[in-house]
């Protein structure tokens, strides 16, 4: 368990109301607990477990563990007013039903309200790239509008505009990596050919440099660099589809800021110099494309950020002014 600590400056009250927000993966579970500004006030990690009794029971001791276990007749070193969930999946935000969690050995949960039985507070659910994507605009101080491009196992994004979450009439903005670019590429997990995710994702990176090694994108990018023809060109390729994942994001919804996260953005400037170099040879072949400006919109998530999904479930979870309305 990670000790409370308070902000440098700001001692811990006994009574402070916080935000918990869980992102629950795979293998864990990083739980925090936030200020109304989204800062970081206490963190703890647990296992996810398998199944949805197991996983439901290891996010509500993820809850208690990083409010801080009070002493016997004492009060709570933190007081939950909410918690968020960001979690893989098909979710529904309206009703905390989250389905096809495969990863996590569910079909079909009502997931909010087995926790919120559990921890005494409303718990509201997000889909996990969604919650990555309003963290990452609360942790980056950002205004307008913003894609976080999820490069991960797969491909996806969020979008936020103005710190609130677009989802569309059905929840689908931002599957982009499920945009067919080419009729006569590889099968998708989706069922459809050469869709984005194929040439853009860690997926794409281990398929375009079979190793055995356990990152691929990292030894396909050592290889390219010592000037391995074959690397060079696959380094192409996923750059290539990385700018085109880029390039969708401006072309449909006009986001001001695209910031890259996900397990490929390990890579580092290698990885954005790549994609800038990419952005800006489709804008020597376009005046329409250089006047977008690409390569300046494109940013890195930086590294030792705050953990954005966890961040962003809780500011997810908070409660909703009613005045404010989604955008899409």
């Amino acid at each position: 368990m990670t000790a409370l600590a308070g902000v440098v400056g700001r001692p811990v009250r006994t009574d402070l109301p916080v935000r918990v927000g869980l992102d629950v993966g795979g293998t864990k579970i990083d739980a925090v607990a936030v200020d109304d500004d989204g800062l970081v006030l206490a963190r703890t990690r647990l296992p996810s477990g398998f199944g949805a009794d197991e996983v439901v029971a290891n996010a509500a001791s993820a809850v208690a563990r990083v409010l801080g276990t009070p002493a016997p007749g004492s009060s709570p070193a933190l007081v939950p007013r909410s918690v968020g969930v960001g979690i893989p999946g098909v979710v529904d935000p309206v009703t905390g039903r989250v389905s096809h969690a495969v990863n996590l050995g569910f079909a079909d949960v009502a997931f909010a309200d087995a926790l919120s039985r559990l921890v005494g507070v409303p718990v509201a659910v997000e889909n996990d790239v969604n919650a990555a994507a309003l963290g990452t605009w609360h942790a980056l101080g950002l205004r307008g509008s913003m894609a976080y491009l999820n490069l991960g196992t797969g491909l996806a994004a969020g979008i936020v505009v103005d710190g609130v979450l677009s989802r569309g009439s059905r929840g689908a903005v931002g599957e982009i990596g499920h945009v067919p670019v080419d009729p006569a590429g590889v099968l998708c997990t989706c069922g459809q050919r050469g869709c984005l995710e194929t040439v853009a994702s860690g997926t794409a990176a281990a398929r375009l440099w079979p190793t055995d090694v356990p990152h691929p994108a990292r030894a396909l990018f050592t290889a390219a660099d010592h000037g391995d023809p074959a690397a060079v060109a696959a380094r192409t390729v996923l750059a290539d589809g990385v700018a085109a994942a880029v390039r969708l994001l401006v072309l449909t919804v006009d986001v001001e800021t695209i910031v890259v996260g996900g397990g490929l953005s390990a890579l580092g400037e290698p990885l954005l110099e790549q994609v800038r170099a990419s952005l800006g040879r489709a804008g020597h072949a376009s005046p329409f494309v250089a006047s977008l400006d690409l390569p300046s919109r494109v940013v890195l998530l930086p590294a030792g950020a705050p953990p954005v999904a966890a961040v962003g479930a809780a500011m997810a979870g908070a409660p909703v002014d009613p005045s404010v309305v989604a955008v899409g």
